[in-house]
């Protein structure tokens, strides 16, 4: 009989490791509660209206079209089913496994604070999130168009972020481009370029995972871009129409109705409900992330792997691989040979191994920066490997032309065509 393999999860771990196994005897079957593979770090350009999100998504059965031994299904894994090797999905539905593959990502993380926070301070994970964010900027503006009282405008016109990572920085630095470049001639009753970014970070800098060289340049330039950037800040409480914040251990409101969530991240709850199945308690840590062992299996189980953010791969210095693109890819990429290996009778010993390339954040038009190795980039080269490298990402063809051809618009024209409100906002009926 052929071998099963069961993989959940369509991002970038889940799709390589079926990627790899295209010429392997085994029936793939792979999972997803969506129905397209989606590129994340691009969503905050869907928030900001510089793309669409079809520009940055694409359809799970186009991407596997030619690639007859894979069946994607949509739908969400409710549990596990140890006895019988089975994943149940929420509808019933039960997928016989040899090999599991779990690759569902990570979700937001508000710090004990979801129930509060989490529906005035949205995250940017998915296309809905991306959507929502923009609703909410967007529509501050036309709200600010029709008041009359200037506080309310002020308020209005904004915008905190909290989080001074990759994603915190970007939207940062997308906004203050939005409000004081691209819409600064669109409306009449109110001037856009007096908007207020404020990006809230508790670090002493800005990116402060990259080489401190880099991070302050990435602090220079956000101010220069208008963006008020509050380091050594600890955000206390966030209500509908203002936040507090702690500074220099004195507390600090700020009037506003628009804030961004890029503070935390926590892994998917699947890696609980597989803890849960299987008896081992042990196996998550304090964000919820699996812990596995040197070739991404879980202890006791060398047929269940973990890859991606939801996977903690111990590394030599006694940390853990970071939750990037790259880690995910790599190890899809691992597992997917491993698998193929083992399938086909031959035995793989060989060790996961992470090549870390290099890590890289976009700030705004022409600022970003690079750090791989000893090299460290700023400035216009930068910001040209960061847009060749996520082009190169992207998942199709049709996807990486309409993304270059959009952002040669936008960069020429200084617009952004997918300012488009869309949705219903309960909070501002």
């Amino acid at each position: 009989m052929p071998t099963n393999v069961v993989i959940v999860g369509g991002g970038f771990g889940g799709m390589m490791c079926a990627k790899a196994m295209r010429r392997t005897s085994a029936n793939i079957t792979l999972v997803d509660k969506r129905n397209f593979h989606l590129f994340q770090p691009l969503l905050y350009q869907v928030a900001t209206g510089g793309l669409s999100p079809a520009n940055i998504a694409a359809p799970l059965r186009s991407i596997f079209r030619c690639q007859r031994n894979v069946q994607v299904l949509m739908g969400t894994v409710e549990s596990f089913d140890k006895a019988n090797s089975c994943v149940i999905l929420e509808d019933g539905t039960q997928l016989p496994f040899d090999y599991l593959v779990l690759a569902t990502g990570s979700t937001h993380h508000y710090f004990g604070r979801d129930v509060d926070w989490e529906p005035v301070a949205p995250g940017l994970k998915t296309i809905e999130d991306a959507t929502v964010i923009r609703r909410r900027v967007l529509s501050a503006f036309e709200r600010a168009e029709r008041s009359h009282d200037p506080l309310e405008i002020a308020r209005l016109l904004t915008f905190v972020i909290v989080g001074g990572g990759p994603t915190g920085v970007e939207m940062a630095g997308s906004i203050a481009e939005l409000s004081k470049q691209t819409m600064k001639k669109d409306f009449r009753s109110i001037n856009p370029t007096t908007a207020r970014v404020i990006l809230v970070e508790n670090s002493k800098l800005v990116l402060d995972r990259y080489h401190e060289s880099l991070s302050i340049q990435a602090g220079k330039d956000l101010r220069s871009m208008g963006v008020e950037v509050m380091n050594e800040t600890r955000l206390s409480e966030i209500f509908p129409k203002h936040v507090v914040v702690t500074q220099n251990g004195r507390p600090l409101t700020i009037e506003t109705e628009t804030v961004i969530w890029a503070a935390g991240v926590k892994a998917s709850p699947l890696g609980k409900k597989l803890a849960e199945a299987y008896d081992l308690p042990a196996l998550l840590d304090r964000s919820g992330r699996v812990q596995v062992e040197a070739r991404c299996s879980i202890a006791e189980h060398s047929n269940i792997f973990v890859i991606g953010d939801l996977a903690n791969f111990p590394t030599h210095d006694g940390k853990t691989l970071p939750g990037v693109a790259p880690v995910a890819i790599q190890q899809g990429s691992y597992v997917g040979k491993l698998l193929n290996a083992t399938i086909s009778g031959r035995k793989c010993t060989q060790p996961f191994q992470y090549w870390d390339k290099g890590n890289m954040a976009t700030i705004g038009r022409s600022h970003a920066i690079v750090e791989s190795g000893r090299i460290r980039l700023t400035g216009k080269l930068a910001w040209l490997a960061w847009l060749f490298i996520h082009i190169l990402y992207l998942a199709r063809f049709e996807n990486r032309m309409l993304v270059v051809f959009q952002w040669f618009w936008n960069y020429a024209t200084r617009n952004r065509t997918a300012r488009l409100i869309t949705g219903n906002e309960d909070r501002h009926k």
